[in-house]
């Protein structure tokens, strides 16, 4: 081959592998907890140490909240709130500088919640044309859509929405549908009709119009956000995890339900992960209890075993292959074989507590605590702690990871880290 075309076929590939969607530094974040809602990135420039002052740019938020950023090429979406009057802000900020796009402000009424919760802890989702936002009062609940530069594209009010703890419904876009979950628990405030609705919702992206709804049990609220699943027959269904319906799998363009297993007492947060041909689901409660279920998917399900020693609640566990670590919400953090559930490691990393979620970026796991200190460890078959990093400010958000870069919002603030080689 002539010198000159060969290197011309390098530069072909070189752009080419650059500008494919799922290669590693050009990996969209589209959701809470990232592609499928497994927290995982493959990018190798996000340092395991680093200090406030290295990082890209620190950007003050208006108001305050705990949704997790989602980010689509050059913007970052996120929600914030007013903590006194729940005026929204919904917001899309720059990636090279953190600057703010643009910004809508929509009135909220002010409601109970609980003390970890706020009015803006729901993740948004987006896709290549728009972004997705949900929040809620005891009155209405709001699914909005925008484009990228900010125009209301389409709104949906879901109904009332009732729970001691607040709103917390993430969405996740599958195709040509956004879908979320509405599962609220019966109401115990007076003048408040009985029963209430609790319901998962199938939207066109383009229109607004409900493709399909259905109807779930009412038990306890349940935040849980589905994951897809490809099944024994090659097809896709999205697996999702209520208190009243269990672990459950639905066919994405219908609703309907392919399988299901009431396998859960308490409530339900995490996502669900589908790890060694399993599904793992947790449940909990504020006094304990918590535990982990690994679910045998098929039509007729069964339990293959549970965790149920130092055992996460709300944190939702990652993996690295069939090693899967489980983060508890009080800092244990337990390496099991997922195919088995045996025990690997466990070791604790103390903390004031975790409310977010774990993510993985590359061979390192990486929480923050409520107090804003981010813990890193290495994925590995033997425990190491690599840094701990003082943000100083409470943070009940997850991380996430896009175009080789790493971005955590406290209650107030958004960092940028890494990205450069």
């Amino acid at each position: 081959m002539p010198r000159f075309v060969f290197w011309m076929v390098v530069l072909f590939c070189a752009l080419h592998v650059g500008s494919t969607p799922g290669i590693i530094r050009a990996q969209e974040w589209t959701r809470f907890r990232g592609p499928n809602g497994t927290g995982e990135s493959e990018a190798k420039t996000v340092p395991a140490n680093w200090t406030p002052q290295d990082c890209n740019w620190v950007a003050k938020l208006p108001g305050i909240g705990h949704s997790s950023p989602v980010v689509w090429k050059d913007k970052i979406f996120l929600l914030s709130a007013d903590g006194k009057t729940a005026m929204r802000h919904v917001l899309c900020l720059n990636t090279a500088d953190g600057k703010i796009v643009w910004q809508k402000d929509y009135p909220g009424v002010p409601h109970h919640l609980h003390a970890r919760s706020s009015f803006a802890s729901c993740t948004p989702c987006v896709d290549e044309s728009q972004v997705y936002f949900a929040w809620s009062d005891p009155d209405h609940t709001y699914f909005k859509a925008f484009d990228h530069d900010g125009n209301e594209k389409w709104s949906l009010d879901l109904g009332p929405w009732v729970s001691q703890h607040g709103f917390g419904q993430s969405p996740m876009v599958y195709k040509d549908l956004v879908i979320i979950t509405c599962s609220q628990e019966p109401s115990k405030q007076a003048g408040v009709p009985e029963p209430r609705e609790s319901f998962v919702v199938a939207v066109e992206r383009a229109t607004g119009k409900i493709r399909w709804r259905k109807d779930c049990a009412i038990n306890t609220a349940s935040y849980s956000v589905p994951t897809v699943r490809k099944n024994e027959s090659g097809a896709e269904e999205l697996v999702m995890a209520s208190t009243g319906e269990g672990l459950f799998a639905v066919e994405p363009s219908t609703g309907h339900t392919n399988w299901s297993q009431k396998v859960f007492t308490m409530r339900t947060i995490s996502c669900p992960q589908v790890v060694s041909g399993l599904v793992f689901g947790t449940t909990g409660s504020g006094g304990g209890g918590n535990y982990v279920v690994a679910l045998r998917p098929d039509k007729e399900p069964e339990v293959a075993y549970e965790i149920k020693k130092e055992a996460p609640y709300v944190p939702t566990p990652v993996a690295l292959g069939n090693l899967l670590f489980l983060w508890s919400d009080k800092g244990i953090v337990t390496c099991i074989n997922a195919g088995d559930g045996t025990r690997v490691w466990q070791q604790r990393v103390g903390g004031v507590g975790y409310s977010g979620s774990p993510i993985r970026v590359a061979d390192k796991v990486i929480c923050v605590d409520e107090a804003g200190v981010v813990v890193v460890i290495a994925a590995a078959a033997e425990f190491k702690e690599l840094a701990r990093i003082d943000l100083k400010e409470e943070c009940r958000s997850t991380p996430a990871v896009s175009d080789g870069r790493m971005y955590i919002r406290t209650v107030s603030t958004l960092y940028s880290i890494g990205g450069k080689n």
